[in-house]
């Protein structure tokens, strides 16, 4: 794991490069991406990765399992709740839409 310090707009950022997994599948059953960070602390809001290497892709009806290293971005205090309120007005306006066909009933 190699450390470091970035500055950013709400200050010092915290950057350390890691080991991770990448579980990528494109099959009938599923389509997801999946990345473990392995030796890190969990990943918050605010926090942001970086995964490096080329663009993978992956054909319909496979699965792929790839290990790299990634970048692992630590937002400070400011910034993750900067994050956790914007995600929390972002989630009040899904309250506002209205699914229905506006027909009376």
């Amino acid at each position: 794991m190699i450390s470091g310090i970035t500055s950013g707009p709400f200050g010092r950022k915290r950057q350390e490069v890691v080991p991770c997994t990448i579980e990528i599948e494109n099959t009938f059953e599923s389509l997801h991406a999946h990345v473990d960070i392995e030796g890190a602390a969990p990943v918050e809001a605010g926090d942001s990765v970086l995964v490096h290497g080329d663009p993978i892709r992956v054909p319909y009806g496979e699965k792929l399992v790839l290990r790299r290293q990634a970048t692992v971005t630590r937002a400070g205090a400011l910034e993750r709740a900067f994050t956790r309120l914007l995600a929390r007005l972002e989630l009040t306006e899904l309250y506002e839409v209205s699914f229905s066909s506006g027909s009376k009933l």
